[in-house]
């Protein structure tokens, strides 16, 4: 029982890590491949850093479920372990939820940059590459996604 407990346990895990996304400035998705950025140059004027949230999925919540209600389904006997099932079920899945969006939660930079015409702008980005104060970086734009580089 152990064995198919922890087993469940590492399959959740890894279709959770998975479901992860990057919002890092040095990711493509496939479908930014070969098209054209509008490129603008500028000066970082500050950087805060920011938490970007975990995905929400069904999958955290129904990976969850499905172990809460075969951990309650052991418990018990007869209406008894109908209703532990159910409710490690309805627990499962919350901490399920829960778990999900922890995982994937990312720290992030708000970073504001001055353009060379005076005009501010603010990108949220993955926390993957650091950026200060004074330093001479490019926002690439493709579309509505916008990421600074230097």
């Amino acid at each position: 029982m152990r064995t198919t407990k922890l087993l469940t346990a590492m399959s959740i895990l890894l279709v959770l890590t998975g479901c992860m996304s990057s919002n890092s400035g040095d990711v493509y998705s496939r479908d930014e491949a070969r098209k054209t950025q509008t490129v603008r140059l500028g000066v970082v004027e500050s950087v805060r850093n920011v938490k970007l949230e975990g995905t929400k999925t069904p999958i955290g919540g129904g990976a969850g479920a499905v172990v809460g209600g075969i951990a309650g389904s052991t418990l018990g006997g007869g209406r008894g372990q109908a209703i532990t099932t159910v409710l490690g079920a309805l627990v499962g899945g919350l901490a399920g939820a829960a778990a999900e969006e922890g995982i994937t939660r990312k720290d992030g930079l708000e970073i504001t940059v001055k353009l060379e015409n005076g005009t501010l702008l603010a990108v949220v980005q993955e926390a993957d590459v650091q950026f200060s104060p004074g330093d001479k970086v490019r926002l690439l734009d493709s579309g509505g996604v916008t990421r600074v580089s230097h």
